[in-house]
């Protein structure tokens, strides 16, 4: 099977676990290349808010999920502060849904369970066409820098000294849906050393970056295609040793999980959320703690079309078509 039958397979697969749509009332309209529940009249490629006040939403209770990059309970904790503030800004009471997997929380956004939820960067682009989701911010060092490498890593002693060594190795990655885990190397790799999944090397998934990080540091994995972000938060809260790992690749900067909201919350609602992320205390809380060890610091304002232009068109390499079933 090749690459692109492989991915275009899979993609459909996470399709099909995504629960059944709510009935739609989208009128004909354009939307690009949004489910056709959505519409896209603003060209801004995200899902428009709907206009007709019986299709919107205002909870009495907001749901949050953070990416699945590692085990959530690490992540319950750094985000209670956050919560805290939100539930403050916006008089409403909000709760930590803690979700294992990519296409759990697409699904959840798109049956209507969750109302703001920081998608990875791989699983963006799904999320805006088949889920609705809304994403406005990312996080960034105080300086305005943001974002993250996909790196290809061994351990000291593996026989690894360069990406062409993986011919005939086993290669971890993460889930389909990854950026950094699993479509930007999918696609360089084929690129720049003409290697593919299948027939140059023998693929594996982890799940999680964490899986595949620790993966390389005890020795199960070769190599592991991951996000450099949470190889650093590893290592400063000492899950492994810096030496315990190299890096053997690292790509060009790629944005960082993309934090928003679904389309139907009511727009003053949407605007108190935005308002609760913007005006967030970073210092002393729970939040910097966790994320300073990747130098975050603040939420930078952002929009999907500019800032993941160049995921897409690696989707795009890569063949995927985002297909909701």
């Amino acid at each position: 099977m090749t690459l692109k039958s492989f991915l275009l397979s899979t993609i459909a697969g996470v399709a099909l676990t995504i629960a059944a749509p709510l009935a739609a009332s989208a009128a004909d309209c354009e939307r690009g290349t949004l489910d056709e529940r959505y519409c896209d009249v603003d060209g801004d490629l995200i899902a428009d808010t709907p206009t007709d006040e019986a299709e919107l939403l205002d909870p009495d209770t907001l749901i949050f999920a953070y990416t699945p990059v590692e085990d959530p309970a690490v992540y319950k904790e750094a985000w209670s502060d956050f919560l805290t503030h939100l539930d403050s800004v916006t008089g409403k009471k909000s709760v930590f849904f803690p979700v294992q997997s990519n296409a759990a929380q697409i699904e959840a956004m798109r049956s209507g369970r969750l109302h703001i939820a920081g998608f990875n960067t791989g699983s963006n682009p799904l999320a805006v066409n088949c889920a609705g989701f809304r994403p406005f911010t990312i996080m960034a060092s105080l300086d305005g820098g943001f974002g993250y490498e996909m790196e290809i890593i061994t351990y000291p002693g593996s026989g690894i000294e360069k990406v062409e060594d993986i011919k005939g190795k086993t290669l971890a990655f993460t889930a389909e849906t990854s950026n950094s885990g699993f479509k930007a190397p999918s696609a360089l790799l084929k690129a720049e050393y003409g290697m593919e999944s299948g027939t140059d090397f023998e693929p594996a998934f982890s799940g999680k970056h964490d899986n595949s990080i620790l993966g390389v540091a005890n020795k199960d994995y070769p190599a592991a295609a991951i996000a450099n972000s949470v190889m650093s938060r590893m290592i400063e809260r000492d899950v492994i040793k810096a030496d315990q790992v190299k890096s053997i690749y690292k790509s060009q900067t790629f944005p960082t999980t993309g934090f928003g909201v679904v389309y139907n919350l009511k727009p003053e609602l949407q605007e108190k959320i935005k308002e609760a992320f913007f005006t967030f205390p970073w210092e002393g809380s729970s939040l910097k703690k966790e994320f300073e060890k990747s130098n975050e610091g603040q939420f930078l304002e952002m929009n999907y079309k500019d800032f993941w232009d160049v995921v897409r068109k690696i989707d795009t390499a890569n063949g995927v078509e985002y297909t909701c079933g």
